[in-house]
């Protein structure tokens, strides 16, 4: 298949080439694959799968910042992998123009057996990002540098690692901050004297205290790279003891008993109907026995209420005729009270014809509805009030 004009498949940094789309590497070794799209400058974004599979192998990892910058595929593959060729599908899609294209990666890994390199070193790099450090230049003058420093005779970069991806945190958008990345080298010679100089009790003591160590090397590397060597990790295989020991078989381990047999179909079957019965009859008697005390209590204890509830009319019924005869007895003593009557309602002349006017109210009155204001009579039994004289003309 051929690509497109809008992006290409950039030369690698670890892996040799053997035809087109088909690279060599080793677990020794760290494969870079560029994605770009420097022939037109177009935004473009790539999508990366095992063929067959919705993601990329476990080792084998990919970045890209923005649509318009690089895309880096990037893994060191383990010992698992040798021998098994890896087919990457890498598909690229142009966001301007809507175009997609899909080319396949080989990668053939081999053994690396042939070049050991049992000492090994991991360096953390302050001021460089993942895929800066993945550029072959700039890979190429830190593997120059601890070269310069180590003397070896085989040098190569096993590892690198984003410090995300060691649970680093995102920093700062100030000040041109880095994320940081994690480089391990391998060499086939013992560490040089700068390296040991981490382990010395007085550095070890500085970086306890979040101090910067004494490195009589750090020069060396300061002119591009900022190293924090409290985290340099010096391995050296060579002097491993492997950790697999033989079982011996002694108190608390069981005899070999030889492979699982299954039992047969011939058991004998168990009659669960006993167990149901008793599992759902005794919640279910507890139950009703409950329901029928309380049905008793809510039915059959309520006499005494009734009986209270109707002879609660007849009590009413005895109390208001009380009341009645009370207020009966009350008027007819209010009739024969002997007192003068309220000048309201003692007898007034007509004003017309001069005629005496009777009251209102007679002895059958009851008194009790009598109005407040009446006219004015004098009665036989009350004395006459006298009025005042006024002078001047005076009218009968």
């Amino acid at each position: 298949m051929l690509l497109p004009r809008w992006w290409e498949l950039g030369d690698p940094c670890a892996w040799t080439g053997q035809g087109r789309g088909t690279r060599r590497m080793s677990p020794a070794t760290t494969g870079t694959f560029l994605l770009t799209g420097e022939i037109s400058n177009d935004p473009i974004t790539f999508n990366t799968n095992l063929m067959g599979y919705p993601d990329r192998p476990g080792w084998l990892r990919y970045i890209q910042r923005t649509p318009y910058s690089d895309g880096v595929l990037y893994g060191s593959p383990t010992a698992e992998n040798v021998g098994k060729p890896t087919i990457i599908e890498i598909t690229a899609y142009n966001r301007r123009t809507f175009e997609t294209a899909r080319h396949n990666l080989i990668i053939n890994i081999m053994s690396a057996e042939d070049f050991p390199l049992p000492y090994q070193a991991e360096f953390f790099i302050k001021n460089m990002n993942v895929e800066e450090m993945l550029a072959s230049e700039v890979l190429g003058d830190f593997l120059g540098a601890v070269k310069n420093v180590w003397q070896p005779e085989r040098l190569n970069a096993i590892n690198i690692t984003s410090a995300l991806d060691r649970g680093g945190r995102v920093p700062l958008p100030i000040n041109d901050l880095k994320e940081g990345v994690y480089v391990m080298v391998g060499a086939d010679v013992p560490f040089s004297s700068c390296l040991r100089e981490v382990e010395n009790p007085q550095n070890q003591l500085r970086c306890s205290q979040e101090m910067e160590p004494v490195i009589t090397c750090d020069k060396k590397f300061r002119t591009q790279f900022y190293i924090d060597w409290c985290k340099i990790s010096l391995v050296d295989k060579t002097k491993q003891v492997s950790t697999y020991q033989e079982v011996i078989r002694g108190e608390g381990i069981l005899p070999d008993g030889g492979e699982y047999k299954p039992p047969s179909d011939s058991l004998k079957s168990r009659d669960y109907y006993t167990d149901f019965l008793i599992t759902l009859a005794v919640p279910s008697a507890v139950a009703l026995v409950l329901f029928l005390i309380l049905a008793y209590i809510m039915c059959c204890r309520r006499e005494g209420v009734e009986k209270r509830n109707m002879q609660t009319p007849d009590i009413q019924l005895v109390h208001h005729s009380a009341i009645q005869k009370s207020t009966k007895e009350l008027r007819d003593m209010s009739k024969n009270r002997e007192i003068a009557w309220p000048l309201s309602t003692l007898p007034v002349f007509h004003p017309v014809t001069g005629e005496i006017i009777p009251p209102l109210h007679t002895d059958s009155y009851d008194s009790t509805n009598m109005p407040l204001m009446q006219t004015q009579q004098n009665l036989p039994h009350q004395t006459q009030i006298p009025q005042q004289q006024t002078t001047g003309k005076w009218y009968p």
